[in-house]
């Protein structure tokens, strides 16, 4: 589908840009936005690009009282010949789609999502930044903007696009992270919201987050939501775990999130010919691995940190220390690998890297 269906109103007033050096996480955001909405009677419709700015929406809109909204995140790259790289980008408007349905969201055309994607970055492609560990993280999202206090799916809708200049998404890069395995509270459970991408899950974990935070752990290892015994997913990452040799993962059970970092890795894996195994563990097997001295590495997977080594994990006032409380070598080469790929800095034998096209944009 081609652009001509977008519209685009460029800025004439351009923000100052952060300094790469002390990029905060989600904090500064581009010049431009992307922007279209629905109406039951007309479908998605009015596409555009336009300056970043507030959208106003009435206090009634279903967005506050009801929660439905979906979400995606991914990053662009500059490579080092100047060519600005997306990772797999058509997977998550496949996502987003399948979080659409789970919450009765209208599918968008992910064919025009896409080209509106790349038309947004290449306005904006001298915000993407180009030191080391840095990138432009790229967060799409749909909202429910009826105006209506009444439990039923909106007949109104705004999808948006927004863009951010980012650093690593952990202070601690990738050294390692502490971990604690959440006893007490529950995310989500097979038949829920888990496998979707949608604000609920996230602010269902944030307890649980903050008392994590409060004893010094930097995220939270979710337990399956029945038993409280089998290994679910860390709150912003997917997790993996080195075990005699064997790479094991939690398999997709319908509460789990589909990460697409994760089926990266495992792509990654396999064609080096390294076991893995998705398959549903629990929390009691990793503890007795480690006692054993099978548990040689634990590491998390998501787009905002790629790979996040874990040297500690905290269950039951237990604390085990995984690989020393240093990076795993396997943790090490998936990163070094799956970035450079990113990057263009190494060939991609799968076909993830799109390059967004060079070209000059004015108002239409």
């Amino acid at each position: 589908m081609s652009n001509k269906n977008i519209s685009i109103t460029l800025t004439t007033n351009k923000k100052q840009k952060p300094d790469v050096n002390n990029l905060v996480f989600g904090k500064v955001f581009t010049d431009h936005m992307f922007v279209m909405d629905y109406s039951s009677d007309k479908g998605w419709h009015d596409a555009k690009i336009i300056p970043y700015q507030p959208i106003t929406i009435e206090p009634s809109a279903m967005i506050f009282h009801y929660g439905q909204t979906v979400f995606e995140g991914l990053k662009a790259y500059f490579s080092a010949e100047g060519k600005v790289l997306l990772f797999r980008p058509e997977k998550n408007m496949q996502r987003l789609n399948q979080s659409n349905d789970r919450l009765c969201i209208p599918a968008i055309d992910e064919e025009l999502a896409l080209e509106a994607l790349k038309e947004l970055i290449n306005i904006d492609r001298e915000w993407i930044p180009q030191a080391e560990g840095t990138s432009l993280y790229v967060r799409p999202f749909i909202i429910s903007t009826e105006p209506t206090l009444g439990v039923h799916p909106a007949n109104n809708y705004k999808f948006m696009i927004i863009m951010s200049p980012v650093g690593s998404y952990y202070k601690e890069g990738i050294h390692p992270v502490k971990i604690a395995v959440e006893n007490k509270y529950v995310r989500a459970v097979a038949g829920g919201t888990g496998q979707a991408k949608t604000a609920g899950n996230y602010a269902s974990s944030l307890k649980a987050q903050e008392v994590a935070e409060e004893k010094g752990y930097s995220q939270v290892l979710w337990l399956d939501g029945v038993e409280r015994k089998y290994i679910e997913e860390v709150g912003s990452m997917n997790i993996f775990f080195k075990i005699d040799g064997e790479v094991v993962t939690p398999e997709l059970n319908g509460s789990i999130l589909a990460g697409i970092t994760r089926d990266s890795i495992i792509h990654l894996l396999k064609h080096w010919n390294v076991p893995v195994v998705e398959k549903r563990i629990s929390i009691d097997e990793i503890f007795q691995a480690y006692k054993d001295g099978r548990l040689e590495e634990v590491f998390g997977t998501g787009t905002a940190a790629v790979i996040s080594p874990v040297g500690e994990l905290f269950w039951n006032n237990e604390r085990i220390i995984v690989n020393g409380g240093k990076t795993g070598e396997l943790s090490m080469k998936l990163y070094n690998t799956l970035t450079s790929i990113q990057l263009g800095k190494e060939s991609d034998p799968f076909g993830w890297v799109v390059e967004v096209e060079q070209k000059v944009v004015e108002n239409k």
